[in-house]
């Protein structure tokens, strides 16, 4: 339900408490690598260090810099164990749809033992970042940081017309990012289009922001910069995941089959790329960020 009451800055507020309080509670059970544990413990570093960011100007000048990096860092060191995860998850799925001709379940089982590999040889970077002291310090300054929010007088404002404000700047931002996409040349292309990505998800972070306080045209929003982020998710998984495979056609011992797999992600990646304008159409109308 919408509380147009609301100060921006404590819509803000509330969406780092839960994130907060997300992130602590995670530890443990990324400790224990359960299932899907790295992979939320990232989000919830993702989703803070993007509301730091797009909101900052409601923020002391420098305030949260240094939790900005952290959250970076710990991100980066999950990411690298859970992107290895997702590949592999990815490979070893379309591998058994592979014809018969290319041994589809030998194929499989070759992928999975080099995703496990591959897992096992990052993973003591998680572990290592969970027992570092930057972790305690990151802790510590969220804890600081709700405690004594460093906010300037701009975030007494009413949250409803500067949520609308900081949703249409996201949505321009990812509009300039997805008109450069589309326009690159082939050698750019991939590259420009996991930057539109990239500001997609930031937008569709800032949505999820304003949705306490704005209700259902904030989860419009929310939902149409998802929708592009996915299409550009798919894409971006399927120019790493003819990456990989181009790197273990020759050391891997099936190139026929990685070869095919390969062609196949190749086609994903066009797929996606044809239907970016039709998602993004969804999503570039102005009035979508009209919330008040």
């Amino acid at each position: 339900m919408a509380r147009p009451e609301t100060t921006v800055g404590q819509v803000l507020l509330d969406r780092i408490e839960a994130q907060a309080v997300v992130l602590a509670g995670l530890d443990d059970a990324v400790r224990a690598d359960e299932p899907d544990a790295v992979h939320r413990m990232r989000v919830a570093c993702r989703r803070l260090r993007s509301a730091l960011r797009t909101f900052r100007r409601l923020l002391a000048p420098g305030a949260v810099d240094g939790l900005v990096a952290d959250l970076r860092w710990l991100g980066a060191a999950l990411g690298r164990a859970r992107d290895r995860e997702v590949l592999a998850e990815r490979l070893v799925a379309q591998a058994r749809g592979l014809p018969a001709a290319c041994g589809p379940e030998r194929v499989a089982g070759a992928l999975q033992r080099w995703g496990e590999a591959e897992y096992r040889r990052v993973w003591p970077e998680v572990v290592a970042a969970l027992d570092s002291p930057r972790r305690r310090v990151l802790a510590e300054a969220l804890t600081t940081l709700l405690a004594d929010p460093p906010l300037r007088r701009r975030a007494a404002r009413a949250a409803v017309p500067e949520l609308s404000r900081v949703a249409a700047r996201e949505q321009r931002r990812t509009a300039e990012r997805v008109r450069a996409a589309l326009a690159a040349d082939p050698e750019d292309r991939d590259r420009a289009l996991h930057e539109a990505r990239k500001a997609a998800k930031q937008a569709r972070y800032a949505g999820e922001v304003a949705e306490p306080a704005v209700g259902p045209a904030a989860e419009r929003y929310v939902e149409r910069m998802k929708a592009v982020q996915e299409v550009l998710g798919e894409h971006q998984d399927a120019v790493v995941a003819a990456a990989a495979l181009a790197g273990q056609a020759d050391t891997g011992g099936e190139p026929f089959a990685y070869g095919v797999l390969y062609a196949g992600q190749l086609a994903v990646a066009e797929t996606a790329r044809g239907r970016l304008p039709e998602v993004w159409a969804g999503a570039r109308k102005r009035e979508l960020a009209r919330f008040g």
